[in-house]
């Protein structure tokens, strides 16, 4: 017989389901993504990026992509008109 401890939860940290949380830029800007975007060419090349950089380590608890917040966002952009 075991015990449970309760889930603690902070509204900011949730990610819905489906989506997934990535760190962005100098800052470390967090984003809130579709997993979707995982199959798209134009990210799995920052996925690439983000593998050689950081390997597999991701303090954050999300995924780290190593480029600029603006370049992000235009790619972030051009996704969603997919």
């Amino acid at each position: 017989m075991g015990f449970r401890l309760p889930a603690i939860r902070r509204a900011s940290s949730e990610v819905p389901k489906g989506y997934l949380a990535v760190y962005v830029g100098e800052k470390m800007k967090r984003f809130v993504i579709p997993v979707s975007y995982l199959n798209q060419p134009l990210f799995q090349e920052l996925l690439n990026q983000a593998e050689e950089e950081f390997g597999y380590d991701h303090p954050m608890g999300g995924l780290t992509i190593p480029c600029s917040e603006d370049a992000f966002l235009d790619l972030k952009s051009r996704l969603a008109l997919k």
